[in-house]
């Protein structure tokens, strides 16, 4: 089936170009949605009017999505998980949660969809890209941190140092800590 974009279509074309697509894709999805028409001489005429109209459209996004890659290229997005020795996670940071924490931190609407490939299973810093258009594909940084490394880190200084009271106290604090989940886990 031959149809003319009636606007531009992602991994098919731009408004105004003639493409023979499957006839399920076209009939069932392309024209209902008002993507496209069949090609027929009467629309081969409108399709200056659609080209010229999309170009301008295509501009304003463009522009919009230059702005938008600076301040996406900006961003520095932390996640702390719970993760074993080796530094693989007990699940994972997934592309839903990488986008709403992104969306969050510029006050856009970015699709989830189209933030990162995959989902991220290991400790340490990752480049997700975010895909805009065809034409941008800014990436941000992610880390992603052990739940409880710095705690670690701290006891680990304390004992190096010989004070041996404060590792005591962590002790307590843990101990604390598993007595208040017990409490929450009866309840």
């Amino acid at each position: 089936m031959k149809v003319l974009l009636k606007e531009d279509v992602d991994n098919l074309g731009y408004a105004g170009e003639v493409h023979t697509v499957a006839d399920g894709y076209g009939r069932n999805f392309l024209l209902p949605k008002g993507m496209a028409v069949k090609a027929n001489p009467n629309a081969l005429k409108q399709a200056d009017a659609w080209r010229k109209r999309a170009e301008t459209h295509r501009a304003e996004l463009r522009a919009e999505y230059d702005v938008l890659s600076d301040k996406i290229r900006a961003v520095v997005l932390s996640f702390t998980a719970r993760a074993g020795d080796n530094g693989k996670l007990f699940g994972s940071i997934t592309t839903q949660q990488i986008a709403d924490k992104l969306n969050e931190e510029l006050g856009t609407e970015i699709d989830r969809r189209k933030v990162g490939t995959e989902t991220l299973r290991q400790v340490g810093e990752h480049m997700v890209p975010v895909r805009l258009s065809a034409d941008h594909h800014p990436e941000f940084r992610v880390i992603v941190l052990q739940e409880g490394a710095p705690a670690v880190a701290e006891t680990a200084e304390m004992v190096e140092s010989d004070e041996a009271e404060p590792v005591v106290e962590a002790e307590e604090d843990f101990e604390s800590e598993e007595a208040g989940l017990a409490v929450e886990a009866e309840a």
